[in-house]
């Protein structure tokens, strides 16, 4: 357990992605996955208004939904975390001041709580001026609704100008920030933005950590990929390439020398970069799940970082 950047949360060195809570997972898989996560010690649950609003017949806040229902019937919402976001679901579009107002309380009543331990800013948005948006959050912070404030997907110029807003107007600033980030995608996170956030103390939760399933080792050539056809499959496919051959060559003799899955070796590659708090993943079952798990317990020493990364360039 470590401190999430500056703020006062306490988290376990893997945060549960809730994106599938509702489209590959139904209410009694999701509940299983966060039982099983809680009982590991896992305490951080990113979810999202937007989740799984993609899905034929959902309409958005279906993994709230399905997350609030567990947290009150488990009775443990002082013993989690709760991160969720605002501005991509088409129900709630945009980081208006009168929007994220009206977001946060349909996302409080979905989850069945009184306060969100991290709001994110879903992306930017660059229709609305940064004060008015930053103003917004500021006022869930002083509320008590919202205790710390996230940006995800925000290139660097435009984070740190939202922190140069913050400290200028004396609102509330990001804290914790959310890259798509990864062994096989680096170009985003890597460089300006990892710098910005390594200066301004930010804390970093990276999504889709396994690349899509990609970094599981599940999808290599003429690997059998019979049962139930996954819906990310084709994404991860897309990887399998010559670099990609290379990186889960590098993964899997790292993961031998450890005796753990491949996933946790990507994982715990990730939290050894720079500002990287805790790696977001999701599953759908306990048995994926127990192979996330096992990167909370890794630690790479320099050489097998060394060899990951330039695997993967």
């Amino acid at each position: 357990m470590a401190l999430l950047g500056t703020t006062d949360l306490d988290i376990y060195p893997l945060c549960l992605g809730g994106n599938v809570f509702g489209w590959t997972a139904d209410r009694e898989q999701s509940f299983a996955v966060l039982d099983a996560f809680a009982a590991a010690g896992g305490n951080l649950i990113d979810t999202a208004d937007a989740y799984t609003a993609w899905v034929p017949g959902n309409s958005g806040g279906e993994s709230e939904s399905i997350i609030g229902e567990w947290l009150e019937s488990r009775g443990n919402r002082d013993a989690v975390f709760i991160a969720t976001k605002v501005a991509k679901w088409s129900g709630r579009p945009g980081l208006g001041a009168a929007n994220i107002r009206a977001a946060v309380e349909d996302s409080l009543r979905r989850l069945r709580t009184d306060h969100i331990d991290v709001y994110y800013a879903h992306h930017d948005d660059a229709e609305v001026p940064l004060a008015e948006t930053l103003g917004a959050f500021d006022e869930l912070v002083r509320a008590g609704k919202v205790r710390y404030l996230g940006a995800s997907q925000y290139t660097a110029p435009r984070l740190a100008e939202a922190l140069a807003v913050s400290d200028r107007e004396g609102l509330a600033r990001y804290q914790v920030v959310q890259p798509g980030y990864n062994l096989m995608d680096r170009t985003v996170y890597e460089g300006e933005l990892a710098e910005l956030c390594v200066s301004e103390k930010l804390a970093v939760l990276p999504y889709y950590g396994l690349a899509k399933g990609f970094l599981t080792g599940k999808y290599r050539p003429g690997a059998d990929e019979s049962g139930a056809p996954s819906p990310r499959a084709a994404g991860a496919r897309a990887y399998l390439d010559e670099r990609g051959i290379r990186v889960l060559d590098a993964l899997d003799g790292v993961a031998a020398a450890h005796d753990v899955p491949v996933a946790a070796v990507a994982l715990a590659w990730l939290r050894a970069q720079p500002a990287v708090a805790a790696p977001i993943a999701s599953a759908r079952t306990p048995d994926q799940l127990r192979a996330l798990l096992a990167s909370a317990e890794l630690t790479l020493d320099g050489d097998e970082i060394e060899l990951l990364s330039s695997a993967s360039k």
